[in-house]
């Protein structure tokens, strides 16, 4: 089943949501998943010494500057233990990326060496010694990691976020981490616009736009994270959602552009604050409906449609 062969009278609206995707949309850094396969990537770039137990082989180029000591820094990887070649680790399958502060990683010592010196959108081979891997114990969270274990990263660094706010999130009150939240969102928001209203968008030109210095959006949810959340009561709570979701709904819609379909996980994370987000079940149900899952597809359209109907009669009956 595709979009198109839906016949849902609202599909107006579906339309005018479709607009909504190009002049709401938060610019972000797309992270494409690694190559099919187990093993680490044949590499032919430039070996790199970073340090006496790091070096890196660019495998995609990236853009801008480097991050700065104390960035806070959004990355995928895949790890393997160099012996073994077992990868024990893989964000990209957990579609988990890691937020990771350049200066204060001490257990991954080589991997925080290894984004120190990429830019955005870069992604890299880099090998790490045991010194500043897991050490001479090895990893009790990842049992297949033997005692001074060499690794192997495949690292892309989607973002980085300075330290624009003078201090650590941890140390921010609730107001001060929804604050900075928003204005990272506005920030992307405004930077769309800029680039990318003057022309129709296509599918072409979102390709082309993946490397964008920074993933506004995702920067933004990572100041309102699950922890943080679990503790943010009435209207603070009220505040944080008015950002949150948002950005979920942007990067939804970047995905979709993309044909990558972790945009229903986006819009479920929406809809289970707000079960009624119209523009979760438009863009669920269009996910959802590429991917072939009709009938799930079919229920989003018509709790779409239903929420238009009475939201179009409640407007009649105030005029």
């Amino acid at each position: 089943m595709t979009l198109n062969s839906c016949s849902y009278p609202v599909l107006l609206a579906g339309q005018e949501d479709e607009n909504e995707i190009v002049t709401e949309n938060a610019a972000f850094v797309h992270s494409d998943p690694p190559q099919v396969g187990d093993g680490p990537p044949t590499v032919d770039s430039e070996v790199e010494i970073l340090h006496e137990k790091v070096t890196k082989q660019i495998i995609k180029e990236g853009h801008g500057q480097k991050p700065t000591k104390y960035s806070t820094c959004f990355l995928h990887y895949r790890a393997w233990t160099e012996s073994t070649q077992h990868k024990f680790d893989d964000t990209w399958h957990e579609l988990r990326p890691v937020e990771m502060i350049i200066g204060k990683e001490e257990k991954m010592a080589g991997l925080a060496i290894g984004v120190s010196n990429m830019k955005a959108g870069e992604r890299a081979l880099l090998q790490v010694g045991w010194e500043l891997g897991y050490g001479k114990e090895g990893s009790f969270s990842f049992p297949n990691v033997p005692p001074m274990a060499d690794i192997i990263y495949e690292v892309e660094l989607i973002g980085f976020d300075e330290t624009k706010e003078g201090k650590a999130r941890g140390d921010m009150t609730a107001e001060e981490r929804i604050g900075a939240a928003d204005r990272r969102k506005m920030d992307g928001n405004a930077l769309f616009k800029e680039r990318n209203l003057r022309r129709p968008c296509n599918n072409m030109k979102w390709l082309k736009l993946k490397p964008l210095k920074n993933n506004f959006a995702f920067e933004a949810i990572a100041y309102l994270g699950d922890d943080f959340m679990f503790q943010l009561f009435g209207k603070y709570r009220d505040m944080a959602l008015a950002v949150k979701n948002p950005c979920h709904l942007n990067m939804a819609a970047c995905l979709i552009k993309l044909k990558r379909y972790e945009a229903i996980g986006q819009c479920s994370i929406v809809l289970g604050e707000d079960e009624n987000n119209v523009k979760a079940l438009f863009r669920r149900g269009k996910a959802r409906a590429e991917l072939g899952q009709t009938d799930a597809a079919r229920e989003d359209f018509q709790r779409h449609v239903n929420l238009h109907l009475k939201t179009r009669q409640l407007r009649g009956r105030c005029v």
